[in-house]
């Protein structure tokens, strides 16, 4: 892992992130080809079937469509390929190799609900992948500010609606909740049909990834935290027709 989390990719996704509002094109093709290639250090990808929970618009399909496999993506506003709920995936049990969610976790209020779904239709063996911004990070105001979210969520929402004469995009209670890093480290470990194979920051090099360990530091550095599970072998597990609801 430590070819792939290098302090120049680091850096060059921490300037990335301004264009997320002025370019999304451009800031979501990259941060898809990089999600792509954090995605098969734990799982083969090619020959895969897989599900981007919140994936939006598409900008993740040609970078895994590149790589051999077939990609499905799921979201209740986008012009996704199915629209649905990540709270109701319209998928049977056991349907997936890879399931994964970037960046949704703080976008919705019961997100555990929906990262309990994405391992109910991930198959036995395959595995889940959950990336989420931390809601004391730098970053857990989105558009709002570096340290206005630190005042607190209403605040920095009004703030930004005032100084822009618009609410943000992303919008505390609404499109935006206080999500820790404990929550999904504590959910994750007693998920009861998978096995939590790593958990890490997901814009840090290899040698700060110890900082997901450390308590009330890891809620200011981490910043976005990346869970991968492997779901228990289960005998006799059918799995999902794909082609009865495409």
């Amino acid at each position: 892992m430590r070819h792939f989390a290098t302090l120049r990719r680091s850096l060059g996704l921490l300037a990335s992130f301004p264009d997320e509002q002025r370019d999304p094109d451009r800031f979501y093709t990259n941060l898809a080809e990089d999600t792509a290639e954090l995605i098969a250090l734990f799982a083969p990808v090619a020959g895969d079937r897989i599900l981007d929970v919140g994936g939006g618009p598409g900008f993740f399909d040609a970078a895994f469509a590149h790589r051999g496999a077939w990609y499905l993506g799921v979201d209740p506003f986008e012009k996704s390929q199915v629209r649905a709920s990540g709270h109701a995936l319209p998928f049977a049990d056991n349907t997936f190799d890879i399931t994964y969610s970037s960046n949704v976790v703080e976008h919705v209020a019961n997100p555990w609900d929906m990262c309990s779904e994405m391992l109910r239709v991930t198959r036995p063996g395959g595995v889940a992948i959950i990336s989420y911004t931390i809601w004391l990070g730098p970053f857990g105001g989105h558009e709002t500010g570096l340290w206005q979210h630190y005042v607190g969520g209403e605040f920095a929402r009004d703030r930004y609606t005032r100084l822009h004469g618009h609410p943000p995009k992303n919008s505390f209670g609404t499109s935006l909740f206080n999500v820790s890093c404990a929550e999904g480290l504590r959910w994750a470990r007693g998920v009861r049909d998978a096995q939590v194979i790593k958990v890490f920051p997901r814009y840090h090099p290899w040698w700060a990834w110890w900082l997901v360990h450390v308590p009330l530091l890891r809620e200011f550095l981490v910043s976005n935290l990346v869970v991968v599970l492997k779901k228990s072998p289960i005998a006799h597990c059918a799995t999902g027709d794909l082609t009865a609801i495409l």
